[in-house]
């Protein structure tokens, strides 16, 4: 279910995606315990050829997420990534 969202259109439908990479967290998270890895899940990235998808579980909450899909050619990655840490800090204060 999402709680909220920002941007999408026609093109992207952003509720569409975010529901579908559930999936996604899910099943790495039940790899991560299939594998007794006693680790954290920071972010999941995604590559496409025009789309950045990054996919941030909160830590105190690993089944919340954020999601964020970026243009490719405009996005800094790293800055993406770094904003989206930024975020979850200020959120989880």
């Amino acid at each position: 279910m999402t709680l909220a969202t920002a941007g999408g259109g026609a093109a992207f439908d952003i509720e569409v995606a975010a529901a579908a990479n559930t999936n996604v967290v899910q099943a790495k998270l039940k790899a991560m315990n299939a594998l007794r890895l006693s680790d954290e899940l920071e972010d999941i990235l995604i590559t496409l050829g025009k789309q950045y998808h990054i996919i941030r579980p909160l830590r105190r909450a690993p089944a919340v997420f954020y999601y964020v899909a970026c243009d490719r050619n405009k996005t800094n990655l790293a800055m993406a990534r770094r904003t989206l840490a930024e975020i979850e800090h200020a959120t989880t204060l």
